[in-house]
């Protein structure tokens, strides 16, 4: 029963942190700014609760790729390589696809980074391994 404590716990912990940053950076301080450049485009933002379902899956597959390199790497290179896998490739893809508002990165970097290091911390903190 120890995987509860070392990898359960450290990653649904994660994965709740992610869940309400992404909310509050995306849904309460950013969504206008989403919402316009949709509109921009001729397309509705996707708002609907199936999209909060993908997200909150994300949040996991991020929470559990945090878990994996924090295996074998630093909490500063695990935040790093973390945020470089989880967002930056992210809006390379969609910035190819023009649906990036980069109007958004001037917060959305510093949260993003913000939300990788704290899931990081939250990941090295509790996964201490249990004797």
């Amino acid at each position: 029963m120890k995987w509860i404590k070392t990898t359960l716990l450290p990653v649904l912990a994660a994965t709740i942190w992610i869940s309400v940053s992404e909310f509050v950076r995306n849904e309460l301080m950013l969504k206008s700014h989403w919402v316009k450049h949709y509109e921009t485009l001729g397309l509705v933002f996707p708002s609907e609760p199936v999209n909060g379902a993908v997200w909150g899956i994300w949040s996991l597959l991020f929470a559990i790729a945090i878990y994996i390199i924090a295996e074998k790497f630093s909490l500063m290179a695990t935040t790093l390589l973390s945020w470089l896998v989880g967002f930056v490739m992210m809006w390379v893809v969609i910035g190819n696809m023009m649906v990036l508002p980069t109007s958004i990165l001037i917060y959305a970097i510093p949260l993003s980074l913000l939300e990788a290091f704290l899931a990081a911390f939250i990941i090295h903190i509790l996964n201490r391994k249990v004797e």
